[in-house]
């Protein structure tokens, strides 16, 4: 699993350079502490208040995409159960801070992605 990244995936790259070329000026994996948990944003928007997550389809389980791991079950299936926890947890806590949370699935189309961070920035 060391060959997972946990910054700088493709999506989230490209996400970032198009969001730099449109004249967007960002934070990225900056720590956020508040009181109840600690979360490192793909993208933070310090000065709106904007937290950007890019989530893989595999590892956030997507609806769309996301698909449900036939060996070593045991393992996979409370970890990923975890992970949806978590995000969860994560947003919900970034949003009685104040925060606005943006959550954007490793397929949707570029132009999607930037269109809904541009609305929660204005």
């Amino acid at each position: 699993m060391r060959a997972n990244r946990r910054t700088d995936t493709k999506p989230e790259v490209t996400l970032r350079k198009e969001l730099h070329r449109l004249g967007y000026r960002y934070r990225k994996d900056l720590p956020i502490v508040l009181e109840s948990v600690r979360v490192r944003p793909d993208i933070v928007f310090t000065k709106r208040k904007v937290a950007v997550f890019v989530d893989g389809c595999f590892w956030h389980v997507c609806p769309q995409h996301g698909r449900q791991p036939t060996s070593n079950e045991w393992y996979w299936t409370p970890k990923l159960r975890r992970n949806m926890s978590r995000d969860e947890l994560v947003t919900e806590a970034l949003e009685d801070a104040g925060w606005r949370v943006v959550r954007i699935w490793e397929h949707v189309p570029l132009r999607d992605a930037v269109s809904a961070i541009e609305a929660a920035i204005s």
